[in-house]
């Protein structure tokens, strides 16, 4: 089992959906060595069962999470294997490796990456035409930004073009306190994972927060490229791209709305 986890561990670590899936072309899967797949108890909370042996992360930390409706999520996706592993078909499972794993041990210095991400968040950064554009991202970012400063104290502001703006450090001291309240590992890598898909740490946390639900969280970090969409088109591996970025984030969603309902 562990040489087997250990090249799943390859494909599932890449950032990016579609990097991951050109791995796992590139090499054949390995085959399902399991029958049975249940749920144990353990002082971590409850546990995957292979055959009744217990399955490890890449770090050979015990896959293992607090809340019995997340680990029916991953014993589903243990379960759905068929003849062959297929890594891209695990997405929970990935999330949750990537917490016990990444984010455990390194808490702060995630922390600190999502506080960097707003920094320079996109949607402080706004077109100066064409017109229509720059009152659609007025009229949908706006709002965001106003929920900001009255339910966090964090007032940032806006720049026109791709020139860096400076935040203020009352802005950024009061997102990096907000964003402290979620510490468990793996509801920060689930901001973390909706950061990165989105370049908005802002949207990211307003999503946390309850501020917003994962579909509009999607819409409004798209507003550009909607536009582009719009006026230009696009492509067929554009658009596969986007759908996987757009399930990855519907995961983090939902394994975040699991840890803490809103």
């Amino acid at each position: 089992m562990r040489e087997i986890l250990s090249d799943l561990s390859d494909a599932m670590s890449d950032p990016d959906p579609v990097r991951r899936a050109q791995i796992q072309m590139k090499r054949p899967l390995p085959k399902r060595f399991y029958k049975d797949v249940s749920i144990g108890r353990t002082s971590d909370g409850y546990s995957i069962l292979l055959d009744g042996r217990p399955v490890r992360t890449p770090a050979k930390r015990l896959l293992a999470v607090e809340s019995a409706a997340l680990a029916d999520r991953l014993k589903a996706e243990w379960e759905s294997q068929a003849e062959e592993i297929d890594p891209a078909k695990m997405p929970v499972t990935r999330l949750v490796n990537t917490a016990l794993d990444g984010v455990a041990d390194n808490r702060q210095a995630v922390l600190d990456e999502i506080v960097r991400f707003a920094g320079t968040d996109m949607i402080c950064y706004r077109a100066d035409s064409p017109e229509r554009l720059v009152e659609r991202q007025r009229e949908s970012w706006d709002p965001v930004l106003d929920w900001a400063a009255a339910a966090l104290g964090a007032r940032f502001i806006l720049a026109e073009g791709v020139m860096h703006q400076e935040q203020p450090q009352p802005a950024i001291a009061a997102f990096a306190a907000a964003l402290e309240k979620f510490s468990s590992p793996l509801a920060l890598a689930c901001i973390h994972t909706v950061t990165t898909l989105t370049g908005s740490a802002i949207l990211a946390l307003a999503f946390a927060q309850g501020r917003l639900d994962a579909e509009t969280v999607w819409k409004l970090a798209h507003i550009d490229e909607d536009w582009q969409i719009e006026h230009w088109g696009t492509d067929e591996e554009a658009f596969r791209r986007r759908e996987l970025r757009l399930h990855e984030l519907y995961v983090a969603a939902g394994v975040f709305s699991i840890l803490a309902p809103h």
